[in-house]
């Protein structure tokens, strides 16, 4: 796992990023880049460049926030119990730099029947 000290994330990231990606943080519901972005291409974390989704596999989960039913390979992100704010989810980070992405829930469509939803602000959509 990539570490680095947290004043080098923070001279890395805007403000924004640092809070979502470092601090475990949400970006309010239909206010990200890519909650309604259809454009093809690799989603990767936007703190270490590690490919994360493939843009075929995110879809409208109506939440307001980008939803994938899969990642793009089963070990380009870690889950982690989170109880946090009286509530137990299920976390979602990069397994290359172990930044927060957001969380995976149990009702997405087929064929996996998860919804990751992912913070726009932990991503970099990477059209090439």
């Amino acid at each position: 796992m990539t570490t680095k000290a947290e004043e080098d994330w923070r001279s890395k990231l805007t403000p924004e990023q640092y809070r979502i990606c470092r601090e475990c943080g949400t970006e309010p519901a239909f206010t990200g880049q890519y909650w309604d972005c259809h454009d093809p291409g690799i989603y990767r974390c936007v703190c270490c460049g590690q490919a994360l989704f493939d843009a075929s596999t995110k879809y409208d989960s109506g939440t307001g926030w980008p939803s994938f039913w899969q990642p793009l390979q089963g070990d380009s992100v870690s889950i982690r119990a989170d109880h946090s704010h009286g509530m137990h989810r299920d976390e979602v980070n990069c397994a290359h730099c172990g930044s927060h992405l957001g969380h995976v829930f149990p009702d997405g469509p087929r064929p996996t029947g998860l919804r990751y939803c992912i913070n726009s602000a932990s991503l970099t959509l990477d059209r090439s």
